[in-house]
């Protein structure tokens, strides 16, 4: 294929994607131009009031500490300064609290999918005697809340040998029911006849659900992921509670250890935050259609 070509190609899947746009903007708000108009309006100030308190973070983190302290002070008449991110990487652990949330939250994404895309499929796809039982009890631990597990995940961390280890602080979170349910839906959407054409072949249980299940789920199975991966990201409970060392601590438990001697650090605080917030910031730049269509395909809006 030509260069000419590929652009025609790329132009063509462009004016369809805004084509489609169009059409779920009608559907979704509807024909009316005033309407749309109005609710365009909303969201964008909607979108303003959220983006205040970010912008106020982040214009805090380049001020003079001194300055920061001082109420209702939005631009840096002192002018701008690296200082607090200077302090906060050289004095702080904040490199290795990264780290070791990245190592935490690629661990709990790749298990946590694994995981639950294999009990789906054996939800959707499998006959075995208590099936149906099973899949009632993983609905209701989905009501269930997480909190109430705390005291007897950590005493069973702590028979384990597992506190303040990485599989300590990764092995709780990657029993995901809500997941689990998600990715039994759509499995059960995929047709049946292909799957009973490839049992035919011989194939058995693992090659249907490695070879054919997966590559059809790539889409929900990259929503989940991402999902999964901000939700550990975030996490601060669980990491707060069965981690006391400084080397093993993520990023959330981490910035809320940092501390001085002459009190709140307003400028450092920012900064800590803002450098927190910068992998999950690429992850979205990089997967912001995945999010969205994962929000509107698996109803985690909520979430």
């Amino acid at each position: 294929m030509s260069v000419a070509e590929l652009v025609a190609v790329r132009r063509t899947r462009a004016l369809q994607a805004r084509a489609e746009n169009r059409a779920l903007t009608k559907l979704t708000i509807g024909p009316s131009p005033w309407v749309r108009v109005a609710t365009l309006a909303a969201l964008v100030v909607l979108a303003a009031l959220w983006l205040l308190p970010v912008v106020w973070g982040a214009v805090t983190s380049f001020k003079h500490e001194a300055e920061a302290a001082l109420p209702a002070s939005w631009w840096p008449s002192m002018g701008w300064t690296l200082g607090a991110y200077q302090q906060v990487l050289s004095n702080s652990d904040l490199l290795i609290w990264m780290w070791n949330s990245l190592v935490v939250a690629v661990l709990v994404t790749v298990l946590t999918v694994l995981i639950s895309a294999m009990a789906a499929f054996a939800f959707s796809q499998t006959l075995f005697k208590g099936r149906g039982l099973l899949q009632w009890l993983t609905i209701a631990s989905i009501m269930m809340p997480g909190q109430i597990l705390i005291v007897p995940l950590f005493r069973q961390m702590q028979a384990l040998g597992l506190v303040d280890t990485f599989a300590g602080i990764v092995l709780p979170q990657v029993v995901a029911p809500v997941m689990v349910f998600i990715l039994k839906r759509f499995f059960d959407a995929i047709p049946q006849e292909l799957l009973d054409a490839a049992r035919i072949d011989g194939a058995g249980s693992f090659r249907l659900f490695w070879t054919i299940v997966l590559p059809l789920s790539r889409s929900i199975l990259v929503a989940v992921a991402i999902f999964v991966f901000i939700g550990a990201w975030n996490n601060f409970l669980w990491p707060f509670i069965v981690t006391t060392d400084p080397q093993f601590m993520t990023l959330p438990v981490g910035l809320s250890t940092v501390k001085n001697a002459y009190g709140v650090q307003y400028a450092q605080n920012m900064a800590s935050a803002m450098i927190a917030a910068l992998p999950l910031l690429v992850v979205f730049m990089l997967f912001q259609r995945r999010i969205v269509q994962g929000v509107a395909t698996t109803g985690m809006g909520g979430q």
